[in-house]
């Protein structure tokens, strides 16, 4: 049942922009297995074979450290309303830090020049396959909203807090893996 593309289709992308959350999944030769929940707002795809997304403030900055170890990084998508499918992009993926210029000019193209408060980096993903399947075992849900509880936090931390929380906990990965959020 399971279809494999080389690269995304229009039908691909519309199914996309239709979902509500994606997860990521990434992981290193000796690592755990990093699987996150992402909220749809963050992600563009940037062409057929391209898609990048915030990387905001987590407990972890486990993406990143596998980004910069090994590279190897799948996004899914599910359908929780509407008809079932599964769609995965498979593809090698790199954190660009606030520091880098590629970073700027993604957030001019794609976010307006506004980098929402939180941002780490971001992650961008090289696309070498596309996968749809037929999700059948997917429950339905009835989207209810966005959570405050993000943007709730960032505005209490403000930008030196969440700088503090970085230093302590976003690093180095679970593993001991460098993340590079502090540029050198």
């Amino acid at each position: 049942m399971a279809k494999q593309f080389p690269h995304l289709e229009a039908k691909h992308k519309d199914f996309i922009q239709r979902q509500h959350i994606f997860f990521t999944a990434s992981a290193t030769g000796d690592s755990r297995v990093n699987v996150s929940p992402r909220e749809i707002g963050a992600l563009r795809i940037e062409d057929d074979n391209t898609a990048i997304y915030l990387d905001r403030t987590g407990s972890g900055n486990e993406t990143a450290a596998h980004m910069l170890a090994d590279g190897r990084l799948t996004i899914m998508f599910c359908a929780v309303d509407g008809p079932p499918q599964i769609l995965r992009l498979y593809g090698t993926g790199v954190a660009l830090n606030w520091s880098m210029p590629e970073f700027s000019a993604l957030i001019d193209q794609h976010f307006g020049g506004e980098t929402p408060l939180g941002t780490r980096q971001i992650i961008k993903l090289n696309i070498d396959l596309v996968q749809t399947s037929c999700g059948y075992g997917v429950p339905l849900f009835d989207y209810q909203g966005e959570r405050a509880s993000m943007e709730n936090w960032h505005d209490n931390k403000g930008p030196n807090g969440i700088r503090e929380y970085w230093e302590k906990e976003n690093i180095e990965s679970m593993d001991g893996l460098p993340t590079e959020i502090f540029p050198e």
